[in-house]
């Protein structure tokens, strides 16, 4: 369990500097050119490492140099944000060879989702530091407005809010909490592992793609059996696309948290659908089901 207190992120601004790594799968190179000019769009300046480009099976290098990329970014003064290239697989090979003490003494936006979860949770499990759950790179290519507008906004601090218009309420109610999650497939991987996520006094977000009912029932009921939910305060859902039997989620939601007596709130616009609003986790919200709306505090 966390003995600090949770670190706010720091805004960011028009001429800052993102710095891209590639934690996790091998990407396609004309995506990235795209993602990166919607960044300079925005503003920004983009960093990208040569070492990025490597490729090694199905992963972008080896775990070292993928390692070494991101150590090299949280320690580098003139880079103000990281940004993952993409998710696919890797990010939890990489974790030990993460400068632990190095990223927390040079807190800055960290933002993937997806693989990326593996590191996003272990930063504000090993340092107290917010991140950024929302797009890579390359989603970013092909990315909605909505989801840009939502990336810049948290990115530079002007989002505190956000609504959930088409929600499903599973179970109503109001709480106070922090914002952790992701990728289930990704967190049931952490399980019995030292990066093994806390999530007492958390409201729980969740979101996963390509796997069917019984598989998402599967991964909650063996969190649950780890005691992984003993703590937490809310439950919201985001997308869970190409998932199928996806009408069983709301039920299976509703039996796996049905001890806990907390508000579930299915339908947040984040994760793997076509809108992936950014969410700025390892800090406190507060959800309501009734006005179905969540809110940074």
């Amino acid at each position: 369990m966390c003995c600090f207190t949770m670190k706010r992120l720091s805004p960011l601004k028009s001429g800052d500097v993102l710095g891209a790594c590639a934690p996790s799968a091998r990407f396609d190179i004309e995506k990235l050119n795209k993602g990166i000019q919607v960044l300079k769009n925005l503003g920004f300046e983009v960093k990208v490492p040569e070492e990025i480009f490597k490729k090694k099976r199905y992963l972008a290098g080896d775990d070292v140099l993928r390692a070494n990329v991101i150590n090299r970014l949280f320690s580098d003064p003139d880079i103000d944000g990281i940004i993952c290239a993409r998710g696919g697989f890797g990010a939890m090979r990489i974790l030990n060879h993460l400068n632990w003490n190095s990223i927390k003494q040079n807190s800055k936006p960290f933002i993937g989702f997806s693989d990326n979860t593996a590191i996003l949770l272990s930063i504000i499990g090993k340092t107290g530091s917010s991140v950024i759950h929302g797009p890579t790179v390359v989603s970013l290519a092909s990315a909605p407005q909505k989801t840009i507008d939502s990336f810049y906004k948290t990115l530079t601090g002007s989002s505190d809010e956000i609504e959930v218009p088409d929600g499903q309420i599973i179970k109503p109610g109001k709480c106070t909490g922090i914002l952790k999650g992701g990728n289930i497939a990704t967190i049931s991987h952490l399980l019995g592992t030292k990066f093994q996520p806390d999530f007492k006094n958390t409201v729980l977000f969740l979101e996963d793609i390509g796997e069917p009912a019984y598989k998402i029932d599967r991964m909650l009921t063996q969190m649950k059996m780890a005691g992984l939910f003993e703590g937490i305060q809310g439950v919201i859902t985001g997308a869970f696309k190409k998932c199928d039997n996806e009408e069983y989620i709301g039920e299976i939601l509703s039996e796996i948290f049905e001890e806990y007596n907390v508000p579930i709130l299915s339908g947040l616009d984040s994760g793997h659908g076509k809108v992936n609003l950014s969410l700025c986790m390892g800090a406190d919200i507060k959800m309501d089901t009734m006005s179905s709306r969540i809110h940074w505090i």
